[in-house]
């Protein structure tokens, strides 16, 4: 799939992915759009969901921010039922064409400074009957944050989804740790202790992201996405060259 003629250097991009659906993309996702546009502020930032099946996440994107981009920059291939994708488009009759998907993030590249791009499912999950969501972001050569929910057997996710990352080739550039509920810190430390974690799948972890109790508050958000070590994303070049402050 060709990027076609480009008219100013692209923009970063990072991928966000998961061990599972449900796992807390959006809700880092949202985070870290939050605590980007606030403390990056001369940076654009946008928001990319190639493949949504069911409503959900682009629908929380729109009522959450006011985003500088369209809706099908946001969202370019949309199904109604809630099911993995290639399921969701053998019910409609159509093919998914990621060439469609692989054109707007270039687009959205072009335009901005930096696009957050959420996956469906986990790195596993179908996006096509050919290819999974380590191999799409393989082949668009994303960094991605890897996602994994705090509760019981995290771990064995955590270092089972890294292994299948680096089958694909992908540059991982940290996981996050999601706390999608209410956690106490002995429940943290036993059930996904961040040592652990790091020397068994030898990436880094940026921490907890904290329960967000008030995931309407764009405060809140970015408040959750601070609690988190950004530095290891690799935004300082980024931040420098916008004259925002450091990540």
């Amino acid at each position: 799939m060709g990027t076609g003629v480009l008219t100013k250097p692209l923009g970063r991009s990072l991928g966000i992915v998961g061990t599972d659906t449900g796992v807390g993309k959006t809700a880092l996702t949202a985070a870290l759009y939050a605590y980007f546009r606030r403390h990056l502020s001369q940076t654009t930032v946008a928001l990319h969901k190639p493949i949504q099946a069911g409503p959900g996440d682009r629908e929380q994107f729109q009522t959450l921010f006011q985003l500088n981009q369209s809706p099908e920059s946001l969202n370019p291939i949309y199904f109604r039922d809630p099911l993995a994708p290639p399921l969701a488009a053998d019910r409609e009759g159509v093919q998914i064409d990621l060439g469609l998907a692989w054109g707007t993030l270039s687009q959205l590249q072009r335009d901005h400074d930096l696009t957050l791009v959420e996956t469906a499912g986990g790195l596993g999950s179908p996006m096509t009957w050919e290819l999974t969501v380590a191999d799409l972001m393989g082949d668009w050569r994303l960094p991605v944050i890897l996602v994994v929910p705090v509760r019981l057997g995290c771990i064995s996710q955590a270092v089972a989804n890294m292994a299948l990352a680096r089958q694909c080739n992908l540059t991982v550039k940290g996981i996050v740790l999601n706390c999608g509920e209410s956690r106490s810190p002995e429940e943290q430390q036993q059930w996904a202790p961040v040592e652990a974690i790091a020397q068994l799948t030898r990436v880094p972890v940026l921490g907890y992201l904290p329960y967000i109790p008030e995931p309407w508050s764009i405060e809140g958000l970015a408040a959750a996405a601070a609690a988190l070590d950004l530095e290891y994303l690799g935004l300082q070049e980024l931040c420098s060259m916008t004259g925002a402050a450091t990540v």
